[in-house]
């Protein structure tokens, strides 16, 4: 399984991958964010699903980079270009994994700015390469595994976020997901994008990097539980004797 989170605020983006691969018993890490970098062009992309299917698409779209193929001024011409790639790959591969009994399953966040766009942008790619664009009423997406750490989010970003902050609730949601899934795990790697800045900053982090914040975390977390007002549970606990 896969966790990957892209975060759009009005200050930036923040992308989040943990880097476990899971194949039966064996634990093995990879790069899951392709960061593609040069003047008045960033972009990150972020992919789940089959590996073979995802590092497939990310390569026939590298190809096409390499190639000078690909010389988008826009975001969403850049999405379309991938999407492309997606469909190229399902009509090679997708009848032969259904017979095989695999889903064809392929979703991808992809963010940044490109020289003509007003600011920075955050799309998901679905399956089938069609695609939606993020807006300020749900300033973040999560792929793979979504369903431990979507809650903190809810409660704590919104658009006016700071990067910082934004950064702050992605690794709290990464770490609320890997206490509840052994298949999601360190070491994870971050982009952050500041707007019309035109440079993605790149950094992987450990369990030992994090280890303090994490701790941190449930310190206070269980401080806040201690803390909360018991009135309202005077009707359960009025006939116990320990109460």
């Amino acid at each position: 399984m896969t966790y990957c989170l892209g975060i759009k605020v009005k200050q930036g983006l923040v992308a989040i991958a943990d880097t476990r691969i899971t194949s039966g018993n064996n634990k093995s890490t990879k790069k899951k964010i392709y960061v593609e970098q040069r003047e008045n062009h960033s972009l990150f992309i972020m992919t789940s699903g089959l590996r073979s299917v995802r590092d497939k698409a990310v390569i026939y779209f590298q190809e096409l980079v390499n190639e000078g193929l690909l010389n988008h001024n826009k975001m969403y011409k850049a999405v379309n270009a991938f999407g492309e790639q997606v469909k190229r790959v399902a009509k090679e591969d997708k009848s032969a994994l259904e017979k095989a009994g695999f889903k064809f399953n392929l979703n991808t966040i992809i963010g940044g700015q490109l020289k003509d766009d007003e600011e920075h942008k955050l799309f998901l790619i679905y399956s089938e390469g069609n695609w939606v664009e993020l807006n300020d009423d749900s300033p973040f997406i999560i792929i793979g595994n979504s369903g431990h750490g979507k809650t903190l989010l809810n409660r704590v970003l919104k658009s006016d976020s700071s990067l910082k902050n934004a950064l702050k609730a992605g690794f709290l949601s990464f770490d609320s997901t890997r206490y509840s899934s052994n298949n999601v795990g360190f070491p994870i790697d971050v982009a952050l994008y500041e707007r019309d800045s035109f440079k993605m900053e790149q950094n992987r982090y450990t369990a030992k990097d994090m280890g303090k914040i994490s701790q941190e975390w449930d310190a206070n977390l269980k401080s806040i539980v201690d803390g909360l007002s018991e009135d309202w549970m005077k009707d359960s606990f009025g006939n116990l004797i320990n109460s």
